[in-house]
């Protein structure tokens, strides 16, 4: 099955666009999380360039975020472009964990591959091992202890249109991808 914009939009907005009043949206340059204001009445998942995965990982984000996170702009987080020291690019490897776990579950659960990003071309754009290990085993924590709401609610909708019949098993995560 192909994953195309159109699919995750459309699975997305069903779901969450009455529940949580926020919406998916295709296609801009940079992701974005932009919450409802006087001109929007929804908030706006936006993710870059139509690719899924960048829909999956803006999606993590938001699922992570607490109910007053949500209410600012890119949930309040500082971002540092590309050029980041090695001290803040660990930083930043912190603070991803958890959005890169359920990332890994949702790609799972719409049988699209997985690639941990490490967002720094100047430290060759490679995640380290600890990370790796790090999201793994929040991986395996998520899926022994049950995943937040809106993360549970959004494998679920993935499984039953990627891969019905056939849900998560921590079996499935138990290497690394390439």
């Amino acid at each position: 099955m192909k994953h195309t914009p159109e699919q995750i939009v459309c699975l997305f907005n069903n779901l969450f666009l009455p529940t949580y009043n926020t919406e998916l949206i295709c296609c801009e340059e940079e992701p974005i999380y932009r919450p409802a204001d006087a001109s929007h009445p929804h908030h706006r998942i936006i993710f870059a360039h139509g690719f899924f995965a960048s829909a999956l990982h803006e999606i993590a984000h938001w699922c992570v975020a607490g109910k007053e996170r949500r209410l600012l702009e890119d949930f309040g987080y500082w971002y540092e472009p590309d050029g980041r020291s090695a001290e803040r690019q660990a930083e930043f490897e912190r603070v991803e964990v958890k959005p890169q776990a359920l990332e890994w579950i949702f790609s799972q659960s719409a049988n699209f591959r997985f690639h941990f990003s490490a967002d720094n071309l100047a430290l060759n754009n490679q995640p380290s091992a600890h990370f790796k290990q790090a999201v793994l085993e929040q991986v395996h924590d998520y899926l022994t202890t049950g995943l937040p709401k809106r993360a549970q609610m959004w494998s679920e909708a993935l499984i039953a249109h990627y891969r019905p019949q056939k849900p998560l098993k921590i079996q499935e995560f138990n290497q690394l991808p390439d």
